[in-house]
């Protein structure tokens, strides 16, 4: 099987290897194990410079134009109409097309493949309209062609299979050809942690959060959650993106900026394992989410999670974890007291997380995925 993958990803490279600033792209990469030989392709940002993650050098990369972004589609136009020839040629040499979206040049590269009469298949990693919506709440049109470009994609299953990220986007992919529901695991067996010890009394709690600062994520619940916690509880939060200046006022407004540490963006094989086994809880506050990878990491971890019950969230952790609504900071204290005070709770969770985790790590989704993409 010889597999080219597309998603929307921007890379970088520096002396002949290839960097990708997501995580996700390592996922893909491990799949050049279970297939004979693995494209990935997407934009290649023309100043050379080195990101958060090498591609590893058996996954061959075909680089397609850069456009910075499609919030000014006029701008992008012109390299995506040259990534059309760019696509073209790498199908050359492929048999299998895994293309990932709702994007724009999804819906061309799926043309492009089936007009080669390459076996197809498609990619969906979130819930694309409300994704959008939540980053422009405000902006109908933008919000509109969103939900087009999602119909879009769900008329395009109804003849191509596809693999989706959790059980809800399962759902709303329901009646289309062939659907795979996956998880996105950065975990392999080896990264699940040793049994640790109980935290010691009268320590200080580490609450850790892992995520984009974006509007989606809904990082400034945070601060309202670590003022209302008081004395005794500590914030570490890996993490990069728009909202940490709007953190960081937040957390000097509440008084509690002395009690909290913005890492930035920590990659997963460069300390944030470490970061999470030193953690006593991870919470997670999203006001969307399709299935996080951070919920799985958190779990290898053995650390107990409090999570909101948005999107993919409550499948994946089922009985695992404590849910609480979106946007309720007065919940997540609870939840985290809880934890802290229970320790028949907190000893359950994390055995239940770990079952979890084992089920799902990356050496076993991408044998999965590989297997669909065989035999569908």
């Amino acid at each position: 099987m010889r597999l080219i993958v597309y998603t929307d990803y921007v890379y970088r490279r520096d002396d002949g290897v290839v960097y990708a600033q997501r995580a996700f792209a390592l996922f893909l990469a491990r799949l050049a194990r279970h297939v004979d030989h693995l494209v990935v392709t997407g934009r290649l940002d023309p100043e050379p410079g080195r990101s958060y993650y090498a591609l590893p050098p058996e996954v061959e990369f075909v680089p397609l134009p850069h456009y910075a972004s499609l919030a000014q589609p006029l701008r992008a136009l012109p390299a995506m109409v040259r990534s059309l020839t760019t696509f073209w040629r790498a199908l050359r040499g492929v048999d299998r097309a895994w293309l990932l979206g709702p994007y724009p040049l999804s819906f061309a590269f799926v043309a492009l493949a089936a007009l080669r009469r390459r076996r197809v298949f498609l990619g969906v990693r979130q819930d694309w309209p409300v994704y959008v919506a939540s980053r422009h709440p405000r902006n109908r049109p933008l919000i509109l062609v969103a939900k087009l470009m999602e119909a879009g994609y769900r008329l395009l299953a109804r003849r191509y299979p596809i693999v989706v990220v959790g059980p809800q986007l399962a759902r709303n992919y329901e009646g289309t050809r062939a659907v795979l529901p996956v998880t996105v695991s950065m975990v392999d067996e080896a990264d699940i942690a040793p049994p640790r010890p109980a935290p010691a009394a009268g320590a200080d709690r580490v609450m850790l959060s892992v995520g984009r600062l974006e509007t989606e994520k809904n990082p400034l619940l945070l601060a309202d959650v670590l003022a209302a916690l008081g004395d005794g509880w500590r914030l570490v939060v890996a993490g990069e993106g728009p909202l940490r200046g709007e953190l960081e006022g937040r957390l000097r407004e509440l008084g509690v900026a002395d009690r909290a540490e913005l890492l930035g963006y920590v990659p997963i094989d460069a300390g944030l394992h470490d970061l999470y086994r030193r953690a006593d809880v991870f919470l997670h506050v999203s006001w969307t989410e399709g299935l996080p990878q951070v919920v799985f990491e958190a779990f290898a971890a053995r650390l107990p999670l409090v999570a909101t019950a948005v999107g993919g969230v409550p499948d994946a952790v089922g009985d695992a974890a404590l849910l609480v609504p979106p946007g309720d900071a007065n919940a997540a204290v609870e939840a985290l007291r809880r934890i802290e005070s229970e320790a028949g709770l907190r000893e359950s969770l994390v055995e239940r997380g770990v079952e979890r985790v084992r089920a799902h790590t990356t050496e076993a989704e991408c044998r999965r995925i590989a297997e669909f993409l065989a035999s569908t």
